[in-house]
């Protein structure tokens, strides 16, 4: 069993709570992610067990949702927006300092776990960006300065950065 008895049984009372077993998938997914922290192959496999739908669909539906990471990450997922408008105000340099400054590529998570870099299409803050989010949270208006800041701060075990954090913007 890759899932606690506790998610099972969440993931059953939302079959139960919706006209059809598919309209619980995306809580399903939520489910899975908030106690594994990604989509693992397994995972998904068995919540689909439980749900009474096809593994297909699950598997259908968790890669159409880029929020949902399907391999182990960091404990701090950073996700910097690399769009045109991001860009523009200098999100690719950004990336750059970060990759520097933890020893990482995009794509690649540091050693000790701390940190995995993401970058993505939008995240729909474009008059604040350069712009990254971790966890719930939007970190806008980024300079090298207030990413030292943050990186710092968790690295000394500030701020969780999990999805569980309260949305809000640090602006």
């Amino acid at each position: 069993m890759y899932l606690s008895e506790e998610t099972r049984e969440k993931i059953k009372a939302l079959r139960d709570k919706y006209p059809t077993k598919k309209a619980a998938l995306l809580p399903t997914l939520h489910l899975v992610f908030d106690e594994c922290g990604y989509l693992g192959t397994d995972q998904l496999d068995e919540a689909a067990d439980v749900l009474g739908i096809s593994r297909l669909e699950i598997n259908e539906a968790a890669s159409f949702y880029t929020l949902f990471p399907k391999h182990k990450v960091g404990k701090y997922l950073l996700q910097v927006c690399d769009n045109i408008s991001c860009s523009l105000r200098g999100a690719d340099n950004l990336v750059g300092y970060i990759k520097e400054k933890l020893g990482i590529e995009v794509g690649d998570t540091t050693p000790d776990g701390l940190f995995t870099l993401w970058t993505v299409e939008c995240l729909g803050s474009c008059g604040t960006g350069p712009v990254m989010q971790v966890g719930d949270r939007y970190y806008e208006k980024l300079t090298r300065e207030k990413v030292d800041k943050l990186l710092d701060k968790w690295k000394n075990g500030g701020e969780d950065g999990s999805s569980k954090e309260p949305k809000q913007s640090d602006r």
